[in-house]
């Protein structure tokens, strides 16, 4: 019995600190935010600045070749699909929209043989677009 008054004692030491901490923390942070306060209101307008244009610097004019000295053209690029050919986005599109039922992304895949990644792809980035629309789960129309 006298080990538990003990502690019962202790105990309220302990609390009484800790409401006192607590109660000092309150105060330190009532004084600061009544110091932001203060601060924001004794802050000045700021009036905004004319910003003056600048004038772009006189350009040189451009010196031709010497005689003998061809300049080189650059190099053409060569694209991996041919005029008037489709993305793979483009693909899938049109095998979901010739459906009427709508399609699933496994058959996607077989008819465009596309990776499995890549045609998901499409399809989450069709659907985000409002391309396609979702019929029932993984079905799309």
């Amino acid at each position: 019995m006298k080990n538990l008054k003990k502690n019962l004692k202790a105990v309220n030491r302990e609390l009484k600190a800790l409401t006192t901490k607590t109660e000092k923390i309150v105060k330190a942070v009532e004084k600061l935010e009544k110091a932001q306060a203060t601060q924001k209101r004794k802050a000045p307008v700021r009036k905004a600045k004319k910003v003056a244009k600048r004038k772009a610097p006189a350009k040189a004019p451009a010196k031709a070749p010497a005689k003998g000295t061809a300049r080189r053209k650059a190099p053409e690029r060569k694209t991996t699909r041919g005029k008037g050919a489709a993305t793979a986005t483009d693909r899938v599109l049109s095998i979901i929209k010739k459906s009427k039922k709508g399609v699933d992304v496994p058959t996607l895949i077989k008819k465009t043989k596309f990776e499995d990644k890549k045609v998901r792809n499409i399809v989450f980035r069709a659907f985000k677009q409002g391309k396609i629309k979702r019929k029932a789960k993984g079905v799309y129309a």
